[in-house]
């Protein structure tokens, strides 16, 4: 059985409202502060307050998605979001637009719930592609940042606002209706979810590079309208415009980052984003015309979206139980990582009368984040090789070019006897029978030397004494620059008579 067909696109659907509403203040910024006086650093605030409560709240959001299904969830915000809604088209005061705008902040914590219901009806297989498109209701910051300053144009901000009442009544219903009552729930508690996951290292890597890339995402769409109009000198709607276009680009990579994820290596799709942020950020450190600045917002918008996309790939790989806390931190993280930037790059504006250190800061975190998919990458090639050699059913011991055995796997244990404690740091030579001379040492190294391969039959002895005869293949492993870094022996027993018998029948 598929999921039900609604299922994706009402989600997907119910998020674009989710962001539309998120953006309302940044949208319409330029339009507010032209009623309620506001100072450089209020106008800050008021755009950057309703990502504290909207990152915040992810990580209940995604714990309860799975307790009580999406169907609920969007249901009940966008029933609660009447509230804030209406008080921000209300608002007289800088106090009142940041009440409005903190609860306003639950229509972006509605980003859990699909990355946390969607997986469930789809394969792993497909999990990159399915919350990428999910992650198309980024949309609706692009949809607020275009329409609402042309209908603010035509009808006030305030009506503007009081449009969102509508589309939020429209949705409850249809989320009511139509959304999955049979979803599969997840009732185990959030303490147990939270201790399964903590300590994973992954976990916080994974959480910093979606601060880095959705951080970037938000921060540009709330700082990008107020600063093209007071930098750059153009049109309210001119601004609102090109903020959309940053948000489209971002959006429509985010599927094409998931579906990158699912058909190669995660990780190094990441290393082409964060150097693609690392680019844009040193870019517009150099506060160029508005053709350059545009050309390093846009690849900051491709990058920032690729790795949007790709990130969420990583979630179910590493924690497919912890799901719905994993999601609700890593996309909490992301949140906050968008409400700092556009408070830090005002304090510096204030401060040095630019935007370049801010910029700049952006390159440097972008550049460390490199070194940490390097990092992780590394990991999880080095986990795979030693899941390969402990558990193949030959026996297998890993040395260093000296010859000081590094590793062994389960094998090598139950066949000589010898722990992997009691073996490692130790030279093979302490397997020896003493059947063999010297001469036949000297012969196998000569070859391994000139061939970086051996193998053949050697007399070797068990931990309790006990001669055996095992067939062994020695390789050598070598780095780029051609040089041995590790030997890899695998060998099994071989029963002397059975081996006499085909001896002495091949001959």
């Amino acid at each position: 059985m598929g999921p039900p067909k609604a299922v994706l696109p009402l989600q997907t659907l119910s998020l674009i409202l989710g962001f539309a509403v998120w953006g309302i203040l940044s949208s319409l910024i330029v339009f507010i502060k032209d009623g309620i006086a506001l100072t450089p650093g209020q106008l800050s605030l008021v755009t950057a307050v309703p990502v504290v409560l909207g990152s915040i709240l992810r990580i209940p959001f995604g714990y309860w998605t799975n307790k009580y299904g999406a169907r609920n969830m969007f249901l009940i915000s966008f029933i609660v979001l009447l509230v804030p809604v209406f008080y921000i088209s209300q608002a007289k005061s800088f106090a009142d637009l940041i009440a409005g705008g903190l609860f306003l902040g639950i229509s972006g914590a509605t980003f859990s719930v699909g990355v946390t219901s969607l997986p469930k009806y789809y394969p792993k297989e497909k999990h990159g592609f399915v919350n990428g498109i999910y992650g198309l209701g980024n949309l609706g910051s692009a949809l607020s940042t275009f329409f609402a300053p042309v209908l603010a144009t035509q009808i006030g901000w305030r009506p503007t606002v009081q449009v969102y009442l509508i589309l939020l009544a429209v949705f409850a219903l249809a989320n009511f209706f139509i959304g999955d009552r049979k979803e599969s729930k997840l009732n185990v508690p959030l303490l147990e979810q939270m201790k399964g996951i903590y300590k994973n290292e992954k976990l916080w890597l994974i959480c910093f590079f979606y601060f880095i890339s959705f951080g970037a995402f938000v921060a540009f769409t709330v700082f990008l309208p107020n600063h093209l109009v007071n930098t750059f000198g153009i049109s309210k709607v001119d601004a609102g415009l090109r903020t959309a276009g940053f948000v489209t680009l971002a959006t429509f990579m985010r599927p094409t980052g998931g579906w990158l994820g699912d058909r190669y290596n995660p990780f190094k799709i990441l290393l082409f984003v964060f150097s693609g942020l690392t680019l844009g950020g040193i870019l517009l450190a150099f506060s160029p015309s508005i053709p350059l600045f545009t050309a390093g917002c846009l690849l900051i918008g491709l990058c920032a979206g690729l790795g949007n996309g790709t990130i969420f790939k990583l979630v179910p790989l590493y924690f497919a139980k912890q799901s719905g806390i994993a999601n609700g931190l890593i996309s909490a993280l992301g949140g906050l990582g968008g409400f700092f930037p556009p408070l830090m790059l005002a304090s510096l504006r204030a401060m040095t009368g630019h935007y370049a250190i801010g910029f700049m800061a952006l390159a440097m975190v972008a550049l460390c984040s490199i070194l940490l998919t390097l990092y992780m990458y590394w990991q999880d090639r080095v986990k795979l090789a030693e899941q390969i050699i402990q558990s193949t059913s030959q026996a297998v011991l890993v040395t260093n070019s000296k010859g000081l055995i590094l590793t062994v796997n389960p094998a090598f244990t139950a066949l000589t006897g010898y722990t992997r404690e009691a073996a490692i740091g130790q030279k093979p030579g302490f397997l020896k029978s003493g059947l063999h001379d010297q001469a036949f040492y000297e012969s196998m190294w000569e070859q391994l030397t000139a061939e970086n391969a051996w193998s053949g039959n050697m007399w070797n002895k068990k931990r309790n004494g006990e001669l055996y005869l095992q067939h062994i293949a020695i390789n050598a492993i070598k780095n780029d620059a051609g040089e041995t870094d590790y030997y890899v022996g695998v060998f099994n027993e071989i029963n002397p008579l059975e081996f006499s018998r085909r001896y002495f029948h091949e001959r």
